[in-house]
């Protein structure tokens, strides 16, 4: 397993997310709304919005996932933040950074995951939105322009309606 390298402008980007406010705060309809949508919309068994901090990932809004945090060392999450365009890795157990991941090896057996950085105004990626699938997959060029949309809602609802 390869744990995501710290982005070197992670003390900016923390502090854009502890700027939210939304850290450890109590579930949303207007944040679990999305997630829902976005699981039936793909049919995977997770979605999430996923909060990436000094130590671990977590999730705002969660759908098809018992845990409200992981460690930030086992996120697909973690590296994900590091580019603005969407992570996707088709099949987690050929890709070499998440073949041996316990997310991967064990339960949830994550196979597939597509991860569209949340940015926020200032340009600092705080977390995802992501969709995760048990099986590997590919998402098509609709599919990920929903991907977007539902990420910038998440935005739009994060930053108080205002976007990147």
């Amino acid at each position: 397993m390869l744990a995501a390298a710290i982005p070197d402008n992670d003390r900016e980007r923390l502090r854009t997310l502890h700027g939210l406010l939304v850290l450890d705060t109590p579930a949303e309809e207007r944040f679990d709304r999305i997630v829902q949508f976005a699981k039936d919309e793909f049919e995977v068994p997770i979605a999430l919005i996923s909060l990436v901090d000094e130590k671990r990932q977590w999730f705002k809004a969660r759908d098809g996932l018992q845990a409200c945090e992981t460690d930030r060392d086992v996120s697909f999450c973690g590296h994900a933040i590091h580019s603005p365009k969407i992570m996707m890795v088709e099949d987690a157990l050929r890709d070499p950074r998440f073949a041996d991941n316990p997310m991967v090896t064990g339960a949830p057996f994550v196979r597939f995951y597509a991860g569209a950085p949340l940015i926020m105004p200032g340009g600092f990626a705080v977390g995802t939105f992501c969709v995760i699938d048990t099986r590997p997959r590919r998402l098509d060029s609709l599919e990920l322009a929903i991907l977007e949309t539902l990420r910038d809602l998440a935005v739009l609802e994060l930053s108080g309606g205002e976007s990147a």
